[in-house]
């Protein structure tokens, strides 16, 4: 698995002796990009990122997904793809057997080891319709390595349900509200929290809400200070952006 903690630990175990510098360099020799013709795999991601390089499954074929897959969690023992269907999964699924489905987020994943998860994000869906969006945003963040708090069915045409919840969302570290329609919650939320505030539009609507675009604008022209917009219907997006200001602030409470 290419990540900082393994470079560290291979690095450390060199210089107690552990290991010799000409294994620890035929490790490290190891090309960052893998080619397997129709793609070519960053293995290197992790490293400057954070995270293995995630797989947008949509318009790939089934065997394209498959393969890919399977060489990414060989590589680093987590994989996640996005916008997968039954079909990548069960292609997928025949050259890693350990492969998960979620069918409402429409996301296959992997984790050998799943990490300790951290507290601090909410996650808000305006809407039941609004859910495979915000599903996709949760699992992102729970392969990540976080915990979200999830809020459903928090929409603004009943304003007393984000009330209840004030001393859940004003304990956060990052917010992640996920809305259709006129694309309201964020707006609301934003005024009553002091945490960045990353927006979701989804294209849940009637007609002149034209597949998100109502949403989106009027996210982007909101009066709320704090408040970040992500494209529509973009729930990885999202919640990557939340899991790296999540790990910031933890990274912050250990100085």
């Amino acid at each position: 698995m290419w990540d900082e903690h393994t470079i560290r630990r291979m690095l450390q175990d060199v210089a107690k002796g552990e290991r010799s510098v000409d294994e620890a360099l035929s490790r490290l020799r190891a090309m960052p990009v893998e080619n397997l013709g129709f793609a070519r795999l960053d293995h290197h991601r992790s490293l400057r990122q954070g995270f293995t390089e995630v797989v947008y499954c949509a318009s790939k074929t089934p065997d394209q997904v498959a393969q890919i897959v399977q060489r990414l969690a060989e590589a680093h023992g987590r994989v996640l793809g996005t916008r997968a269907s039954p079909a990548h999964y069960e292609a997928a699924k025949k050259l890693l057997p350990e492969l998960n489905y979620h069918e409402l987020a429409r996301a296959i994943w992997y984790e050998r080891e799943p990490r300790k998860r951290r507290d601090g994000v909410v996650l808000m869906a305006a809407g039941t319709a609004d859910l495979p969006v915000t599903e996709e945003a949760g699992l992102t963040l729970e392969i990540m390595g976080h915990a979200p708090h999830r809020l459903y069915d928090v929409g603004v045409s009943g304003i007393h349900r984000v009330l209840d919840e004030l001393p859940v969302i004003q304990s956060a570290n990052v917010i992640v509200a996920v809305a259709g329609m006129e694309g309201a919650l964020p707006s609301v939320v934003g005024g009553l929290v002091s945490c960045p505030v990353i927006a979701v539009p989804t294209s849940v609507g009637y007609g002149t809400g034209l597949n998100g675009i109502a949403a989106l604008l009027g996210m982007l022209n909101s009066c709320a200070s704090g408040m970040g917009v992500v494209n529509i219907d973009n729930g990885f997006g999202a919640g990557c952006l939340a899991a790296r200001i999540n790990a910031l602030a933890y990274a912050k409470e250990k100085d």
